[in-house]
């Protein structure tokens, strides 16, 4: 179990869930407790405990129960001095306590519900050091007169000074350091936050390590972090204020090492941006929309992506009023077989539990609508902590007894069946809950009772044992087997976006909120309620109370739709014809129908990107007088095309390795050059307005197309449609056919459409099925376009601060990614519009080829720059022209590349394995 690993750092039978919620253990001593049975004298000998609250004796002998005094039901505590009286018996200083309720906890050493004796009941306790009787004696009376005041707050308050006057007469103890070396940053007073219960005590961040020293020496005197072995750190809301930090040293699991609760934001801030700082160089920071981009491609698991989204909406499983929220995907309990083909095993995902009966809904709905301001549809959360304890009760009983004063809950209430809970989430008036992240975890334990645990008897007679299981499970393993399995599913994944916008998304709130039926009780929110505006201090501690008790929804992490998955079947989508993309072919061999050629160009294509740091420089070449624009390649891969700002047209021979023609066309530069799928004709754009089409077998210009008003910057060739981008503000369409009747071949231009802009466009690109336009702005916008009926599908407002150089579509059509004059590299989900990811380069970049995950591109002082989209980070720079990298080609099996540069060279790579 997730939570459980923070009880492992003690055997010790105390624990803090012994402790009321909200109190703190400050001291112990070790003492005896004095009974006398027939004038005999009876000592116990065990470990006195000084709480806000209450006073804890924890006995030697397991055999003897625990003792909890509540302060507030101590009628009398006074120090007894010891007996000096030379004819007696000498008797030490005893603290003597006069109550009318002693609790009884773990008699015989049995977790079960706590034992309440009520009446009037007097215990003396020595101390095993008798000087330090009277002091103690002094702190209880101090603390017991704060547990008889009237108010809440003013019993809080007292409290409160009584802990931070402690802490402030005490400071870490750098002895325990693990290096003499070693140089304190700073320290300060916070409390080590776990299940229900906090620790005070002091925090110290070194250069080495981070350290934490509770003040009650309670699990051990001092807990150490190496700050080298952090992956993850997190800012935290707790109890509603932003003064969490919970560090992780692992990456994917999501019990953390450590969650500490600062008095003030200040402190927490600056040892974040410590660690943080320290870690720049060890750890990848990573944000929602880049762990969607790996979850979309499927580079993480839905139960990875789920635990991540988790975390970052400031789910912990160290506080179970926000712990993480899974949900039920099956709604099959009853068959004997699991049959995850069909649809209706699964639960609708686009549905809050509550909506997932239509006859209780409208139910709800009625009330909903006759309800006053604020109004909500459901009167209990999906998570809070008594939910979460419902589901792990078997594994962490002692956390139940904590929540519910000393007892188990009905036992006809219980987590008895998975089937029976998964009704009554359907059926029950005020049932809504969703399941935690154990349900598809590998450990089994808190579906059996394997502690023995006495946890009450049923109405028909039975006693609460093992959970009931579905009958597709044989047991509770391969239950979680095939639950994970389940969550993994195809189905799943093409759904599960549909639940991250109700839990995490835009559906979490407003007006989608209620148009899906997602409605809840205001305080549940986010920012509902400022509870340091309530002045009385009864009234704050109560609305806190009641917040953190009814559960929290999680901070909301994304304002539009979330996209969906790409699953497999999407992956054979057909590859475009055209040679006109960045990744056409330069080997003879042409696309063949035989899936196998198709399935092995896939690996090769796989192999040669994974191995793209390998690009080795086989020759360059200098044949412009001026920055190369545009690069062309014949089918054969016998001739180079290429254009340049000195306005020629250049081809050069791979075999011959020199430039055999040049054509220049006007004055004016040349900004892109294509190959039409004949592999005959070389299109050129030119700042000159025109389009250009060159007939390489007659070897001169064959036709013009006087199309813009402005520059033409770039070209797009797919089925005999022409695709021209210009300054001019328009993209436009044109249907060309060729005149057969006509000896030179001339072509007819038919204008199909003018896509309009608000800015001069200056890239533009297909899709690989050429179902879907991309253009890029001087403005920064970036507009997708439906091909056949030229429809705005997306648009995004200032992308990038200024001109984009290039865009280009996935292989899958799933996502562009775009580069600017701004230095950014942002990713945008086609679906949804959504800029998923965005970094900001060290330089410009001008212009790339990607497969999807990892980006070779051209940088502005000339090198090529391998980016790997999932980290944001550059895995390789590889040296290459001595200015920008203005063109960039690739082939089909992406094993060789060729630049163009503003130092008027051509550059030849091929990739060595």
């Amino acid at each position: 179990m997730a939570f459980l690993k923070t009880q492992e750092r003690t055997k010790e039978r105390f624990s803090l869930l012994l402790l009321d919620l909200e109190e703190y253990y400050f001291e112990q001593h070790t003492a005896y407790h004095v009974t006398s049975i027939s004038k005999k004298e009876r000592k116990v000998r065990g470990s006195f405990k000084v709480c806000s609250r209450s006073v804890i004796f924890d006995p030697d002998d397991l055999a003897e129960p625990i003792l909890k005094i509540p302060l507030r039901d101590c009628k009398k505590i006074e120090f007894v001095e010891k007996e000096n009286n030379p004819f007696n018996e000498p008797r030490p200083s005893a603290i003597f306590i006069s109550c009318v309720q002693v609790i009884y906890i773990k008699e015989s050493n049995v977790i079960a519900p706590y034992r309440n004796e009520r009446g009037a009941k007097k215990l003396t306790f020595q101390l095993e050091v008798w000087s330090k009787t009277e002091d103690v004696v002094q702190t209880l009376l101090q603390l017991h007169r704060a547990s008889c005041l009237e108010k809440l707050g003013d019993q809080t308050a007292m409290i409160a000074a009584n802990l931070q006057s402690r802490l402030a007469r005490s400071s870490f103890d750098k002895n325990c350091f693990q290096s003499v070396a070693e140089k304190p940053h700073m320290e300060c007073a916070v409390e080590m936050v776990l299940p229900l219960v906090s620790n005070p005590g002091h925090v110290c961040i070194t250069d080495e390590s981070l350290y934490f020293q509770p003040l009650n020496g309670y699990p051990e005197q001092v807990i150490q972090i190496k700050l080298h072995r952090v992956r993850r750190i997190y800012k935290r809301r707790h109890g509603l204020r932003p003064l969490g930090l919970e560090v992780f040293c692992t990456e994917n699991d999501f019990c953390s090492d450590i969650y500490l609760k600062f008095y003030n934001t200040a402190d927490r801030d600056e040892i974040y941006y410590y660690i943080a700082t320290f870690l720049e160089n060890h750890m990848t920071e990573h944000t929602a929309e880049s762990y969607m981009l790996q979850w979309q491609r499927g580079h993480l698991s839905n139960y990875q992506y789920l635990l991540h989204l988790n975390n970052l909406a400031d789910r912990s499983c160290n506080d179970l009023s926000q712990y993480p929220v899974f949900p039920w995907v099956l709604a099959d309990y009853s068959s004997a077989q699991l049959d995850m083909t069909n649809a209706a095993t699964f639960r609708d995902l686009s549905k809050p539990v509550g909506a997932l009966n239509k006859e209780r809904l409208d139910r709800l709905l009625a009330r909903y609508r006759g309800m006053p301001e604020p109004a909500f549809m459901y009167g209990s959360h999906y998570s809070s902590p008594g939910y979460v304890l419902f589901y792990l009760v078997r594994v962490a009983p002692e956390h139940m007894l904590c929540l519910q004063n000393g007892r188990y809950d009905h036992a006809d209430r219980m987590f008895n069946s998975i089937g029976e809970t998964w009704k009554n989430c359907l059926e029950g008036a005020t049932d809504f809950k969703e399941l935690i992240p154990e349900f598809y975890g590998n450990e089994c334990s808190f579906l059996e009772n394997r502690l023995s645990l006495d946890l009450g008897r049923k109405q028909n007679g039975s006693l609460v044992s093992d959970v009931v299981l579905p009958p597709w499970a044989s047991g509770p393993s391969d239950f979680l087997q095939k639950h994970r399995t389940a969550l993994e599913s195809q189905y799943v994944s093409e759904h599960l976006h549909e639940w991250i916008d109700l839990v995490f998304g835009f559906k979490q709130r407003g007006s989608e909120a209620i148009a899906a039926h997602n409605v809840f009780h205001p305080l549940t929110y986010e920012g509902g309620i400022d509870c340091d505006s309530i002045e009385d201090p009864d009234q704050r501690i109560a609305m806190l109370t009641q917040i953190l008790e009814f559960g929290q929804t999680p901070k909301q992490l994304f304002t539009s739709p979330h996209p969906q998955r790409i699953t497999p079947r999407f992956h054979n989508m057909t590859r475009s014809s055209s040679v006109n993309s960045p990744l056409s072919e330069l080997s003879p061999a042409s696309p063949s129908e035989d899936s196998s050629f198709e399935d092995l160009t896939e690996e090769s294509r796989k192999l040669a990107w994974a191995n793209m740091g390998n690009l080795k420089h086989i020759s360059s070449h200098r044949i412009h007088k001026e920055a190369v624009t545009g690069i062309a390649v014949t089918r054969d891969g016998a001739a180079i095309f290429s254009t340049s700002q000195d306005s020629t047209l250049k081809m050069f021979s791979k075999e011959l390795k020199d430039f055999q023609r040049s054509m220049s066309f006007s004055n004016m530069a040349l900004s892109s050059c294509l190959m039409l799928a004949d592999g005959k004709t070389v299109v050129c754009s030119s700042w000159d307005n025109n389009v250009y089409f060159y007939s390489i077998p007659y070897g001169r210009r064959q036709d013009t197309l006087m199309g813009h008003d402005d520059a033409v910057s770039q070209m797009c060739w797919f089925d005999e449609r022409l695709y021209t981008a210009s300054w001019d503000s328009t993209v436009k369409v044109w249907q060309c056919t060729s005149d057969s009747s006509s000896s030179h071949k001339r072509s007819q231009f038919e204008l199909l459409a003018e896509l309009e802009h608000d800015a001069g466009v200056n890239t533009i690109g297909l899709n690989p099925a050429g179902t879907l336009l991309v253009s890029g702005c001087k403005d920064g916008t970036v507009t997708i376009w439906d091909t056949s009926s030229y429809a705005t599908l997306q648009q995004v407002h200032c992308c990038h601060a200024g001109t984009i150089h290039h865009m280009a579509f996935s292989p899958d059509s799933r996502h562009i990614v775009s580069v600017g004059a701004d230095s950014c590299m942002k990713v945008v989900d086609v679906q949804t519009g959504m800029v998923i990811s965005s970094v900001k380069a060290e330089e410009e970049q001008r212009c790339f080829c990607w497969d999807g995950n990892s980006v070779l591109c051209g940088g502005q002082s000339g090198d090529l720059l391998l980016w790997d989209l999932l980290s944001n980070t550059v895995t390789k720079r590889i040296p290459a022209h001595s200015g920008a990298v203005t063109a960039m080609w690739m082939n089909e099996l992406c094993n060789t590349v060729i630049t163009g540069g503003e130092d008027r060279q051509t550059i030849f790579w091929k990739l060595h394995s």
